[in-house]
């Protein structure tokens, strides 16, 4: 048993929204396909992954470090202790073979998508849905594939008004979910409150609003939108300013009472344990959004999992970013409180497989081998052509 290649495509997933902070009209991904020998229905097992939206394809890392070290490892250093699949840790070890500590960045987000990949072949090899594997491994034993989503959107796009907002927002009401996120930070503070006020609108009862920075704000700006904020009865206040700034993020929660998210820009254990020291984050409130996919891949999301325990932080307070199906599968299997969606974006990367729909606010994983993604027509074509 053996992975044979490793192969890696920059897809575009360009776009004309913005953020606070970036517009996504080149925005790109890395598409990786782990190929094995291992045969199941008359064809090898391959595993696949990708890197979330934000961060860039990694083509030059995965195709220049990191999948030639797996590829010229003996093989038998691979795998599990009873040699009947992979190890997804000792393939991570010998991808982070040679690396400094320290440099949480571009590289993190190389290792995480190959990372992703593994763990769908390891999972298919197995026979299971990755979140049974996951619980059966990590978790209690017992997964629970129902999830809660929320819709993430609410972009700044050219021409787009008040009413065009309400029509996207309403939209992701009308498909099922009961928490929509849009952003801020991309205008005034009184244009934002306007836009705002302009979703509230829209709720209905169990349904309500995330806002989101995007890291935009210096510590003036960051508490000032607080203190407006504060009258709204909002999800979450989303990484308002540099993801590295705890000083920034403690303060705020001095001033503002409602919960607050931040983690997705967090690439390793390290980062996020210096978040849980110095950030001020309260457990029983606030929101935590690693995202595997950027942040080395699973095997270090269940380091941040065991230093979050050590914490005393529920996995229940996790809602990853970044909408793929892997965090799907990890909330499933090892219990954390949702996942983030993009209903409309970066296809056909997002979403869920064929058939699933938003049900109160949650979605049901169908029982497919590996993450699923077979299970997505659109996203399964790209993946075989690639492999």
């Amino acid at each position: 048993m053996k992975i044979v290649d490793i192969r890696e495509s920059t897809r575009p997933i360009q776009s004309d929204i913005r953020n606070a902070f970036i517009d996504f009209s080149k925005m790109t991904l890395s598409l990786v396909a782990v190929v094995t020998d291992v045969i199941r229905d008359g064809r090898p097992v391959v595993g696949y992954g990708f890197n979330s939206n934000g961060r860039y394809g990694q083509g030059g890392l995965i195709r220049e470090r990191f999948a030639p070290r797996v590829l010229q490892a003996d093989p038998a250093r691979l795998l599990n202790d009873a040699g009947d699949n992979l190890d997804p840790h000792r393939v991570w070890s010998t991808m982070m073979a040679n690396e400094k500590p320290g440099g949480h960045g571009e590289r993190s987000v190389a290792v995480g998508t190959i990372d992703m990949a593994v763990w769908d072949a390891v999972a298919k090899i197995a026979g299971l849905p990755l979140h049974e594997y996951l619980a059966r491994h990590y978790g209690t034993g017992q997964a629970n594939p129902r999830v809660f989503v929320y819709a993430a959107g609410g972009y700044y796009y050219p021409g787009k008004d008040l009413d065009a907002l309400r029509r996207e927002m309403a939209g992701y009401l009308d498909r099922g979910y009961s928490v929509v996120k849009m952003k801020i930070g991309g205008a005034s503070l009184a244009e934002d409150c306007a836009r705002i006020e302009a979703v509230l609108s829209l709720l209905g009862p169990g349904q309500q609003l995330a806002v989101d920075a995007n890291g935009r704000f210096d510590l003036d700006t960051a508490v000032a939108y607080g203190r407006a904020l504060a009258q709204y009865p909002l999800f979450w206040y989303e990484e308002p300013g540099d993801p590295l700034d705890y000083a920034l993020q403690a303060r705020l929660g001095e001033v503002y009472a409602g919960p607050m998210a931040t983690g997705e820009n967090l690439f390793s254990v390290q980062d996020a344990r210096n978040l849980i020291r110095h950030g001020g984050m309260r457990p029983d409130r606030d929101w935590l959004q690693f995202d595997c996919a950027l942040s080395y891949g699973l095997v270090e999301y269940l380091r941040i999992l065991d230093m979050l325990r050590q914490h005393g932080w529920s996995p229940r307070r996790c809602i990853p970013h970044g909408g793929h199906q892997m965090s799907l599968a990890i909330a499933a299997g090892l219990g954390l409180g949702g996942n983030e969606s993009y209903p409309d974006l970066f296809q056909p990367y997002g979403g869920f497989p064929d058939g699933v729909r938003v049900v109160d606010g949650h979605v049901t994983l169908p029982p497919l081998p590996g993450i699923g993604f077979e299970g997505k027509s659109d996203l399964i074509a790209e993946m075989r052509a690639l492999a």
